[in-house]
């Protein structure tokens, strides 16, 4: 149980004791600032602590946001300062500057006497420890002096509805036009409903996930009824999927486990829902699993796009660019901002569109309007970060390139050529390596498509892929256009895999290749969330287990030039089902080990 110490009993009339009991702590009191020492050290390490004024003002809401957020290990409001167990030891060296080494000095004891939550936090400052102040807007936090003034506080206490402030915070501040105006209005009040009666995030996306599971399931009856309740379904699918997020912002209620199933669950349900569709089409006689594939290694190079460029520029140096600087300034008229947001078709616009024309026409009309409408908002993102990596003066720094080596997900082959080409390497200009990797992809997607199964050539290719994506990392990917390495690997392997179950042309294939990209692309959506989380990348095992990106597709092309075509599903699937296996065990052992960081993933609008 968490601990909040006053720094002396509650003034009169005071509901502060009864609101730090709301929020789920243990109230203690201190007669004196030497015993606030000792009753800090008397909580136990493994849980919270607080120490709060108790002459304090304002909304529970300030506390809740100030005091139970578990993403942060330190955080003060005006009158208030919290130490999760994993800043303990900062709080305790805090206590110690702001107290002297023991003994309390007579200055000292002043100051703890009498705002002794904001003398800590200012000594955790001090000591260079992070302590999150959470954005409070209109609500209210602060340690009136004098009667008067606590009087002004209370007056304004009243002026503003906690609730309604809690409620408007529990939405996502930046989101899709469909979100904001079609789901978020009502879906906040579907949270707070599931708060009060005690449902948790993890929860109501489990419950989101099923429900899309359930509409893949309907999708693939085949009947228009089928395909009428699937498109229901999907859009409650995403009242849920934004429900849960809104419960955790309205609660609180932040978890490692929430993480990784918020950062995962959208696309299992996305891509199962192109599963559930291509199934449905096929008992109407119409094969569309290779615009299923198609949809899905375009939606995965999106984000991979995105996410490279974010990472490349994430703590990037003097990061300026006119490209930027004429974004922030269309950013500045209303309208233009919905615009932008609407064509690059976020996940709301998208599901919309897929659960209304799933509802209205065919399987085959909605892959062509998702192929169509993600191939134009690629287009139009991808443009934009070019323009901006080609005019912005920025140094980009060692953490960047870390991380976009990360995303390469590079095997042992090509870290073999990596090694024996890193003094060449250096010795080439600024944009060899996303050159080199859109050579070798090139070749390699066309040699596949265009090559007879059972061919050697695609083999060939894939040795030839396999070099040149060594020779793509063998330095670090610190030039202005380095971050589209990753992406590059993404779209060569997973359209080879495609184009060489098209050319196999046998039942089955197609959905194994599905199958199989589906395994892969979760591992590549893995690291990114591990990375953003600030944990780093999959171990290194993990990664030459899988073989690499380059490891995998040469496997691939091995088993299209050695087996018979009817057997190629069957190697296609195995090879799928091992990839997962190792993935998902090593996924789900990280996610929900205590050393993953208990975040909630904001997301992407796309």
């Amino acid at each position: 149980m968490s601990t909040a110490i006053l720094t002396g009993p509650p003034v009169p009339g005071s509901p502060l004791d009864g609101d730090l009991r709301s929020l789920g702590f243990d109230v203690r009191v201190s007669p004196g600032p030497a015993e606030t020492a000792a009753l800090i050290a008397a909580v136990p390490a493994a849980e919270r602590v607080a120490v709060v004024d108790a002459r304090f003002v304002g909304h529970v809401h300030s506390l809740r946001l100030a005091l139970t957020d578990p993403r942060f290990p330190l955080a003060a409001v005006p009158g208030a300062v919290t130490a999760a167990p994993e800043g303990r030891g900062a709080l305790t060296s805090a206590l110690t500057a702001a107290t002297g080494t023991g003994a309390l000095a007579p200055d000292a004891a002043l100051a703890l006497d009498t705002v002794a939550p904001d003398a800590l936090a200012e000594a955790l400052d001090a000591g260079g420890a992070a302590v999150h102040r959470p954005e409070l807007g209109s609500l209210v936090a602060t340690v009136p002096g004098d009667p008067q003034a606590r009087n002004e506080a209370r007056q304004a206490v009243a002026a503003v509805d906690d609730e309604a402030v809690r409620l408007r915070s529990a939405v996502k501040a930046r989101d899709g036009f469909f979100t904001t105006y079609c789901v978020s209005p009502y879906s906040r009040y579907i949270a707070r409903w599931c708060a009060r009666r005690g449902f948790t995030p993890n929860q109501v996306t489990t419950a989101s996930l099923i429900t899309a599971l359930i509409a893949a399931a309907a999708a693939a009856t085949g009947t228009r009824g089928g395909f009428i309740a699937a498109g229901v379904l999907l859009l409650l699918s995403f009242v849920l999927d934004c429900t849960d997020g809104q419960v955790a912002r309205y609660s609180l209620q932040y978890s490692t486990l929430g993480a990784w199933l918020d950062a995962t669950f959208d696309r299992a349900k996305e891509y199962a829902y192109y599963a559930g569709l291509a199934l449905g089409a096929a008992r109407g006689g119409d094969d569309v699993w290779a615009l299923a594939l198609g949809a899905m290694v375009l939606q995965t190079c999106r984000h991979v796009v995105d996410f490279s460029f974010n990472e490349a520029n994430h703590d990037a140096i003097s990061n300026t660019s006119p490209t930027a600087a004429l974004s922030d300034k269309l950013d500045s008229v209303g309208w233009t901002v919905w615009v932008r947001r609407m064509i690059v078709l976020p996940i709301g616009e998208r599901w919309a569109m897929i659960a209304v024309l799933t509802a209205v026409a065919t399987p085959r009309i909605v892959f062509y309007a998702l192929l169509i409408g993600c191939a134009f908002a690629a287009c139009y993102t991808t443009a934009g970060r070019l323009l901006r990596s080609l005019t912005r003066k920025a140094v980009w720094t060692e953490r960047a390139a870390r991380a976009l080596a990360d995303l390469a997900d590079s095997g042992p082959l090509a870290e073999a050529v990596a090694r024996a080409a890193r003094t060449a390497a250096r010795r080439l200009p600024a944009f060899a390596a996303p050159a080199v990797a859109l050579i070798g992809g090139g070749a390699l997607v066309a040699t596949a498509a265009l090559a007879g199964y059972g061919s050697y050539a695609p083999l060939a290719a894939a040795a030839l892929y396999a070099i040149t994506s060594g020779l793509a990392v063998a330095r670090p990917l610190s030039g202005p256009l380095d971050w589209l390495v990753p992406p590059v690997f993404r779209a060569a392997e997973y359209s080879a895999i495609l184009a060489l179950a098209a050319r196999a042309d046998v039942p089955g294939a197609l959905p194994a290749a599905f199958g199989l990209v589906s395994a892969v692309a979760y591992h590549h959506y893995d690291t990114v969330y591990r990375i953003r989380g600030g944990t780093g990348a999959p171990p290194h095992w993990l990664v030459r287990a899988i073989g690499g990106h380059e490891g995998r597709i040469l496997a691939v092309a091995l088993l299209a030039a050695l087996l018979p075509a009817a057997g190629f599903p069957i190697a296609l699937t195995a090879l799928a089902a091992v990839i997962a296996l190792v993935v998902l065990v090593e996924s789900v052992r990280f996610w929900v080990s205590s050393g993953a960081p208990a975040v909630h993933d904001e997301g992407e609008t796309a």
